[in-house]
C-alpha cells in the first residue's frame, strides 16, 4: 500500500565566498547543521572561481566581498551574474552605509545582511532569498522608498534608453570578436576564463537578438 505524504523540498545549495577563513569555516559548520541547506563549496574572495561555482549548480551565493563600483575593470560579481544569471546573491557582514545598500540593490543583490546580524538573521535571509524573495534590515526599507521616490522621470527615461547598451567589458570582448579572435585568444587578452568569455558572448547575442557572434558584431556596429 503506497504511503502518502508531501515530499521534502530539495536543500538550498549554497556557495560561501568570504575573505576571512575563520568566519568562512564557522559559517560552513553552522549551515551544515541545517538539513534544508547544503553547502556545495567555499573559498576566499581572491580565489573564487566562477567555473567552480557554476559547476556546483549553486542556488545561492553567500558573499562578503562587494565592490560597489560596477564600472571597475575587475568586477568579479558582474562576471558571476552574467555567467550564472540564475544564481541569487546574499551579501553579509555589510556596513550600515545607505549608499552601498542602494548600489547593491541596483546591482541585483537579493539579500543584504549587516555586520551586527545574528546567525539566525543570516539563516533567515538565506531561506527568504532562496524562496525568490528579497530581504534587508528594516531600517533600510525607508532608504529604499526614499531612493525610489527621488528618481525623476528623466532618470527613468535615461535608464530605459541605456538598458540595452553594452558594458565596458562586453565592448572590450566584442571588439576582439570583431578582430576574429577565438574564445581562447580573447580569454588570454582580457585575463578571463574561456567559460566566462563564452557566457559573455552568449548574453550579448541574446541582448542584440543575434543568431551568431558575427551577426552580433554586425548589429552592434562600431565599437568604441
Amino acid at each position: 500500500m503506497p504511503i502518502s505524504g508531501k515530499q521534502s523540498p530539495s536543500p538550498i545549495k549554497v556557495f560561501v565566498v568570504a575573505e576571512n577563513r575563520l568566519l568562512r569555516e564557522t559559517l560552513v559548520r553552522l549551515f551544515r547543521k541545517r538539513s534544508e541547506i547544503n553547502i556545495v563549496g567555499e573559498t576566499c574572495c581572491s580565489e573564487a572561481s566562477i567555473e567552480t561555482i557554476a559547476s556546483t549548480r549553486s542556488d545561492l551565493l553567500l558573499l562578503d566581498c562587494f565592490n560597489a563600483n560596477p564600472a571597475s575593470d575587475d568586477d568579479w560579481l558582474a562576471d558571476v551574474q552574467e555567467s550564472i544569471p540564475e544564481i541569487k546573491v546574499v551579501l553579509f557582514g555589510m556596513d550600515e552605509d545607505p549608499d552601498i545598500f542602494i548600489q547593491a540593490v541596483r546591482r541585483g543583490i537579493a539579500g543584504y545582511v549587516l555586520k551586527n546580524a545574528s546567525a539566525t538573521d543570516l539563516l533567515e535571509a538565506v531561506r527568504t532569498v532562496a524562496q525568490g524573495e528579497a530581504t534587508c534590515p528594516p531600517k533600510f526599507c525607508k532608504v529604499l522608498f526614499k531612493a525610489l521616490a527621488s528618481t525623476s522621470d528623466d532618470d527613468k527615461d535615461a535608464r530605459a534608453a541605456s538598458q540595452f547598451e553594452l558594458t565596458q567589458r562586453q565592448r572590450q570582448l566584442m571588439s576582439l570578436v570583431a578582430m576574429g579572435l577565438s574564445n581562447k585568444e580573447i580569454a588570454a587578452n582580457l585575463n578571463l576564463s574561456e567559460f566566462t568569455v563564452k557566457n559573455h558572448i552568449y548574453r550579448v547575442m541574446k541582448q542584440v537578438d543575434a543568431q551568431s557572434r558575427h551577426e552580433a558584431v554586425s548589429l552592434i556596429g562600431d565599437i568604441d
